[in-house]
């Protein structure tokens, strides 16, 4: 039987995290499966909630160098990953490869290229069925479909929320990011209004030279005046927010209601009756989030995650979804990496505390086979 290096996360009760790379046996492919060799793993900031969880970045120590590190998990956050307690848990939530071996019905998949999502990714081999793998376009590389799953549908599955919660507009936090960057090209392409979030001036010249027509810098003593200029014009009243903690959420909501109330007929003392939701799907700021109730009545706050939205959607929607990132890959949604590392580098200190800081434009790509 095949065997695979892969790399876990353990946290045991005393809130020591441990990070190895193990060995694990491969199975045999039963029918309608495939045994995947993976080339190419991303490290997105939904990994590292596994990865690294609440612990202490600081607290690192190396116990065997390229195979096995240690943190702790400050004492005020164990309780919040008791429900993982001393249970070795594999890593990764996407990638790419080529199908090597493959069991009845899923023949035609061997030798093609394949993205995937299913989990335990940070391996030199998966099992995995073949109806959860995305087949990928002749002359489609590994590396260029390794992010083909997360961000991708993450950025598509906004637009389709928008639509089918009858809102005309999307505003969208920590714009600068590899899926930023993709929902700006699908919102040009398909005119849908967006207005772009992000924290630092360079990052406004970067999605302004992208085509992005409003972008909003959080840090500007202008921020809620820029804001509620941008809303007034695209009538936007959706908002995903990748930061999740601090007062971001309650100043999009603030800022939807005083645009509405700049187009409101008549005056109402519950504020305007337009609703606004924001949705939370990511945690970049692990501060508590701050609601000033500025904002009426008619609002909601939420979280959103992927796999929720691809039941509501259907099978019939997310599969032409899927279809259009196959088609497009090399375009709408083209990664870029800042680092190609492989399972053991994964685990160098160095590049611990560089990919887990999340900065824009710094992506790291695993290479299992390097």
């Amino acid at each position: 039987m095949k065997s695979s290096k892969q790399i876990k996360s353990n946290v045991s009760s005393q809130g020591l995290l441990t990070i190895s790379i193990d060995e694990v046996e491969v199975p045999e492919p039963k029918d309608g499966e495939v045994i995947i060799k993976v080339q190419a793993t991303p490290i997105n900031p939904s990994d590292l909630g596994l990865l690294v969880g609440p612990a202490d970045v600081s607290s690192l120590k190396v116990i065997e160098p390229g195979s096995k590190v240690e943190m702790q998990i400050p004492e005020g956050l164990i309780r919040s990953v008791s429900a993982r307690f001393d249970q070795n848990l594999p890593v990764g939530n996407e990638g790419a490869g080529i199908v090597e071996a493959a069991g009845k019905g899923a023949e035609h998949l061997i030798g093609k290229t394949v993205g995937v999502a299913g989990g335990a990714m940070y391996s030199e081999y998966r099992c995995l069925p073949a109806m959860s793998c995305l087949e990928m376009n002749e002359g489609t590389t590994p590396e260029q479909a390794a992010s083909c799953f997360v961000n991708p549908l993450t950025a598509l599955g906004m637009v389709e929320t928008m639509r089918m919660e009858n809102h005309q507009g999307l505003v969208h936090t920590a714009a600068a990011s590899n899926l930023g960057q993709m929902l700006i090209k699908i919102c040009s392409d398909e005119e849908v209004p967006l207005v772009n979030v992000v924290r630092k001036e360079e990052h406004v010249d970067l999605l302004k030279s992208l085509g992005a027509k409003y972008v909003c810098n959080s840090s500007a003593d202008t921020f809620m005046e820029d804001l509620v200029d941008a809303l007034v014009e695209t009538g936007s009243t959706l908002g995903f927010d990748a930061t999740g903690g601090g007062k971001l959420a309650s100043q999009i909501l603030t800022a939807m209601e005083i645009a509405a109330n700049k187009t409101a007929t008549e005056y109402s003392r519950y504020g305007s009756d337009k609703f606004k939701q924001v949705y939370i799907y990511g945690g970049l700021d692990r501060n508590p989030t701050t609601l000033t109730r500025s904002f009426g009545f008619s609002w909601g706050l939420g979280g959103w995650l992927l796999t929720p939205f691809i039941g509501r959607v259907g099978q019939e929607r997310f599969g032409e979804l899927r279809k259009k990132v196959a088609d497009e890959i090399d375009s709408t949604f083209k990664s870029g990496y800042s680092n190609v590392i492989s399972l053991e580098d994964a685990l160098e200190e160095n590049n611990i505390l560089a990919y887990t800081k999340q900065a824009t434009g710094k992506k790291y790509l695993i290479k299992p086979d390097a």
